[in-house]
């Protein structure tokens, strides 16, 4: 490990090497000295040129890419895409290792450390009760979605998660020089087994892989690093509040859309939603069952030597395990009956056979509560009879476990477009004979109706009427949802979401259905089951978002179901579109905006905001780091709750490894802790005139960009001709389309792949375009607006957030690479202008970026992504050039397989180059 006055990066390079090198070696046994020669030229060319910038190493890179075989252009594209995959895994472990020389060292909290935010909070002299009170109320939740960014399958994961595991192993153990040969050869054999891996996938993924691939998480980290950090911080108040006794309730939760995200994928069913929960329910309790058995070997605590309570006596008299071998050992028999009991459990409500069969015959379970309240009683014992520490370990996170993930592992949500929740309704109110043309009221006709049909308890499905696909396909789900409810507890399903809310009918809509379903009971006292979570998504919805609210809170009858609910209301905010739809910059401002608003609403109505933060990967879908990001939002907006989305790639990187995993759900809880409990935006500067210059930069960066996409003609080809926007629909990441539509409109194009595009031939457009217009139509008006914007930068987190993610996505652009990318739009003149007018808009936001942020280049401030982007950049290069030479290759007509599968692989290793995609 490096120290003192070491190069502290110098491990990274070590690590980087080494695995280069074994990567380089199984090129040469695999492919040849012949390919293995052609990958070292190309290498070093590439470096020649990223290091130095010499035009004659580009053109030399040309010459010896464009005239490669077929085959050796695919294994060049391999070696490259794994070589950048490899230098992934030791930026990561290095990532570790500097967090862990840091934390051996007693240096001072690392920021977004839950002790950085107690620190702060000590600082600001917040009192104990008000830090109860936030854990009393709080929700903090990531939401894993199965957003089609994750280029890399599963299989490749597990081999970058057992060469991390080497590599770690190397750092933290005093190797013999047997082991260390052992540790290179399994090294060595791990790139092997990556390099005759399939990258890609031959079809695409079903909904029912998705699901497998996220439970795959829980078991990677979630089930024991969740316990972890709630024992984590239940300690640390412990430690600086010794008067008090910290019993912390489950306020940390791991959500899923996986299995019931219906918005845009036919392929979401009742069906697929059964399974999912089943599936779920199934690694609960395979966890639940491995660590009771783990239990069982650990607490061989004789009663010939130890008291023991008459609750645990009580418990191992009730056991199915009556083993004269352990007749003198209580803990071990209450455990049999607990085994015996939870593998009865998994059979009943998921069909499943322990991997060990238990003893004897026990009843299932009927709610995870009684699972806790038995291994309550070996824990009681435990500390009563002088072995509490033996409580403190596995049985502890057990505990915790069963409390946070239950029987059904993660709440899933259920989403849908309210167009189709419209038509649906629709239909229901013109067969029973309510409502001949619903859709075609005006608004305030459509409130009056629902309102009324929601308050009676007259339903107006009937099993005899002749439903169509789709209505019959959302009442499905919806009775489907109160079934599992049942079987496996109402926290399975707590959340429904309507995408593309822009008004108060499109609720009400959802809670007409609801009713229908039997989770909406009408009557004097109403009861709501679920939460109903609108999700603004376009910059039109946000601007109309708070007033939407108010007048959805003044109906007497929405207000009463919202009384059942504890008078909570969620509101989810959409990144990725609003940035699609109005550009970076005034996607953010109608963000920010809307929240202030929504807050200032819910407050004057006595309802307790919760947001729920739709965001992605990339800083395009509102992507960049969760601390600075919660940290920006305005004051009053978290309030001690908050979700958010984990979207594609984001989720292997930030929850594939257990301390990666644990460092980032820490991160989530701190940044949570510190914005509801600190005055985080700065008030020095008076927030009217920040707020004001805003409006003008957002207004001129919105005429930007809509001039750009949405009003320049022949845009829409040159976007398509110009990216692997075609491509990447036929690269098999996810299971729903890339078009919401059958259509070639980007207003139909997702956002996802809008994203994603852009990135390919790293252009980053989504990210950045706008804000030089903004900047400089700005300053044209206020000669001094300089000075201010670097106030603004100093004193207001949400700014320097912003500009803070534009740095970074600026650093990942390349504009002569992009400009290879616009000579396949065949159209000259069209080719010309539109590139023209996209260099002139990045040079001006250069510029001025780099002077508000008094920078002379990207990323000043960040010298380790700096560094990351110069080590990838000579492996990205090559990547790009062939990717643009099989695009010309396959659009002129060239039908050989091969073609298309290195513009696939190319889409992979530049993708994991770029690492936030999309």
């Amino acid at each position: 490990m490096a120290t003192g006055g070491l190069d502290k990066d110098e491990p990274l390079r070590d690590d980087v090497r080494l695995l280069g090198r074994i990567l380089g070696d199984t090129v040469r046994e695999q492919e040849g000295e012949d390919v293995f020669g052609v990958v070292e030229r190309v290498r070093q060319t590439a470096v020649r040129f990223a290091r130095d910038g010499d035009p004659a190493a580009r053109a030399e890179l040309a010459a010896l890419l464009d005239p490669l075989p077929r085959d050796t252009t695919q294994a060049v594209v391999r070696a490259f895409s794994y070589f950048l995959q490899l230098a992934n895994i030791a930026e990561d472990e290095h990532h570790i290792r500097r967090r862990r020389a840091h934390d051996l060292a007693n240096s001072p909290p690392r920021e977004g450390s839950l002790v950085f935010a107690l620190d702060a909070l000590s600082t600001a002299a917040v009192s104990p009760e008000a830090i109860a009170d936030f854990f009393a109320h709080a929700l903090v939740a990531p939401v894993l979605t199965a957003h089609p960014t994750e280029v890399q399958r599963q299989s490749l994961i597990r081999n970058h998660r057992d060469v991390a595991a080497l590599l770690d192993a190397r750092e933290r153990q005093q190797l013999t020089p047997e082991e260390q040969a052992d540790n290179d050869i399994a090294l060595a054999n791990a790139v092997l087994t990556l390099w005759q891996s399939r990258m890609l996938r031959p079809v695409r993924l079903k909904v029912i892989d998705e699901v497998k691939n996220g439970i795959s998480y829980f078991r990677e980290t979630f089930f024991t690093e969740l316990p972890r950090l709630y024992i984590q911080a239940t300690q640390q108040l412990q430690k600086r509040y010794p008067g008090r006794t910290w019993a912390l309730p489950p306020f940390f939760r791991v959500g899923s859309w996986i299995g019931g995200d219906r918005d845009g994928n036919p392929f979401v069913t009742a069906e697929i939603l059964r399974e999912a929960l089943r599936l779920q329910s199934a690694a609960a309790l395979e966890h639940y069952l491995a660590e009771v058995h783990e239990l069982g070997g650990e607490l061989p605590l004789s009663d010939l030597l130890v008291k023991v309570s008459p609750e645990l006596l009580a418990l191992a008299a009730h056991s199915t395990d009556h083993s004269p071998q352990r007749a003198d050992e209580p803990y071990r028999r209450a455990l049999s009956g607990i085994y015996a009991r939870l593998a009865a459990t998994a059979r009943a409500l998921d069909d499943v056979e322990p991997l060990r069969h238990e003893i004897g015959h026990a009843e299932p379970y009927p709610t995870p509560d009684l699972l806790r309240a038995d291994l309550k009683v070996l824990a009681q014992s435990l500390k009563q009879n002088g072995s509490a520490a033996l409580a403190g370990g596995r049985l502890r996170r057990l505990l915790r476990a069963v409390q946070v993930f239950g029987f059904h592992l993660a709440p899933i949500d259920l989403r849908q477009n309210s167009d189709v929740h419209a038509r649906s309704v629709a239909e229901l109110l013109r067969l029973a004979g309510r409502c001949a043309d619903y859709e075609a009221l005006p608004e305030n006709e459509r409130i009056s109706l629902l309102t009324a049909e929601i308050a009676t308890p007259r339903p107006l499905y009937s099993p005899y009427l002749p439903y169509s696909e789709e209505t019959r396909g959302e009442l499905d789900i919806f009775f489907a949802a109160r079934e599992l409810r049942g079987k496996y507890g109402a926290a399975a399903l707590p959340n429904c979401i309507i995408s593309k809310t822009d008004g108060v009918s499109d609720l009400l809509e959802l809670a007409l259905l609801l009713k229908e379903s039997g989770l909406l009971l009408p009557g004097e006292t109403p009861r709501l089951e679920v939460n109903v979570i609108p999700l603004f998504e376009t910059i039109e919805d946000l601007q109309k978002s708070a007033a939407t609210m108010d007048a959805l809170f003044a109906l007497p009858g929405y207000r009463a179901l919202l009384a059942g609910r504890g008078d909570e209301q969620e509101v989810m905010l959409g990144y990725s579109d609003s940035n699609k739809d109005g550009g970076f910059l005034t996607s953010g401002w109608e963000l920010y905006k809307a929240e202030v608003e929504l807050t200032r609403v819910f407050a004057r109505h006595g309802i307790r905001l919760r947001l729920f933060h739709g965001r992605g990967g990339s800083v395009g879908r509102g992507g960049g780091p969760s601390y600075h990001a919660i940290l920006a939002q305005p004051a009053g907006a978290v309030s001690g709750q908050i979700r958010l989305t984990e979207q594609g790639e984001v989720i292997s990187t930030k929850y594939g490894n257990p301390d990666t995993g644990r460092r980032n759900l820490e991160v989530l809880l701190a940044a949570t802790l510190e914005a509801s409990l600190t005055d985080h935006e700065n008030r020095v500067e008076p927030a009217a005139q920040f707020h004001a210059i805003m409006d003008d930069l957002s207004g001129r960066a919105f005429a930007a960009y809509r001039g750009l996409v949405y009003e320049t003609p022949g845009f829409t080809t040159y976007f398509r001709q110009s990216t692997v926007v075609s491509e990447i629909a036929s690269l098999n990441i996810g299971s729903r389309p890339a078009s919401r539509k059958a259509s070639d409109r980007i207003e139909d194009l997702r956002a996802i792949p809008w994203v994603f595009s852009w990135a390919q031939c790293r252009l980053m457009l989504p990210g950045w375009y706008g804000f030089g217009s903004a900047v400089d139509g700005y300053l044209a008006a206020n000669p001094d607006g300089l000075a201010t914007l670097r106030r603004m930068l100093r004193a207001w987190p949400f700014f320097a957030t912003l500009l803070s993610n534009m740095d970074m996505v600026l650093a990942k652009t390349d504009l002569a690479i992009a400009s290879r990318y616009a000579e396949l739009v065949t159209d000259a003149d069209l080719r010309a202008a539109i590139f023209a007018r996209i260099r002139g808009e990045w040079e001006l936001t250069r510029r001025h970026l780099l002077a508000i942020l008094e920078q002379d280049d990207f990323l000043a401030d960040n010298p380790l992504l700096r560094r990351s982007l110069q080590l990838r950049s000579p492996y990205m290069d090559p990547l790009n050039h062939l990717q643009v030479e099989l695009l010309k290759r396959h659009r002129a007509g060239d039908t050989d397989e091969r073609v298309a599968r290195g513009i696939h692989l190319a889409i992979n290793g530049i993708a994991s180059g770029l690492r936030n995609s999309g």
